[in-house]
């Protein structure tokens, strides 16, 4: 075998690892009430969990379910959301603040097995001044359902069964979407396991026939 074959050879089966990875790493997606913010009229992934976030008299906050790989792949709520027009029969009170929020429940493709997506709706909480989102969502959807870490699983119900399940997904992960800076990212979007094993096995590979090219010489 010559060195030219051998390195055709070499490459193209690190090509075929490189994509085999590759799409084995977008394949997976999580079921999940994602949380978000309105900020100068465009939805931003929340930067902390509902349960610690406490908005303002004012704020506009979104819910939406959907299957994502991870916050950069994760879908936003639907539809125009401004505050004005949800809690315009919801007059301010004092010592109590006005939260707007969105709830969308998302597709029936990404919904549960044997479940169907209820339809999207605005509503406006009226809460004390102090609240977190949880505490005003919880006026206005329940039944809320959390597992045991706290992540939010069900909202007025919905779904009735599962809590960040993992499912195959053909999702694309948008670059645009805001991204939470933690270990685990920085671990999930870091080279695979799979990917630098396969690399080692080609680079092996290669070795291998490079030296047979070497030994045939006279």
């Amino acid at each position: 075998m010559s060195r030219r074959r051998t390195c055709v050879l070499v490459l193209s089966l690190l090509l075929l690892v490189l994509g085999t990875t590759v799409g084995q790493a977008q394949a997976v997606g999580y079921r999940y009430w994602s949380f978000w913010e309105l900020t100068g009229g465009k939805w931003t992934y929340a930067t902390q969990g509902p349960s610690t976030a406490r908005p303002s008299d004012g704020d506009v906050q979104g819910f939406r379910f959907a299957v994502s790989a991870d916050s950069q792949d994760a879908s936003k709520p639907r539809g125009d959301a401004d505050f004005a027009s949800i809690c315009a029969k919801t007059p301010a009170q004092a010592g109590r603040k006005r939260v707007a929020l969105v709830i969308d429940s998302g597709t029936t493709a990404d919904a549960p097995g044997g479940e169907t997506p209820p339809a999207p709706r605005t509503v406006c909480a009226r809460v004390p001044a102090d609240a977190t989102t949880a505490e005003a969502l919880a006026t206005v959807a329940k039944p809320l359902r959390y597992d045991t870490n706290a992540l939010l699983c069900a909202i007025a119900g919905y779904p009735a069964t599962g809590c960040g399940d993992q499912v195959t997904t053909s999702h694309t992960p948008s670059p645009t979407t805001a991204k939470p800076k933690t270990k685990a990212d920085a671990a999930e979007h870091g080279p695979s396991l799979g990917l630098l094993a396969g690399i080692a096995a080609v680079a092996a590979l290669g070795g291998a026939a490079v030296w047979q090219t070497r030994r045939r010489r006279p």
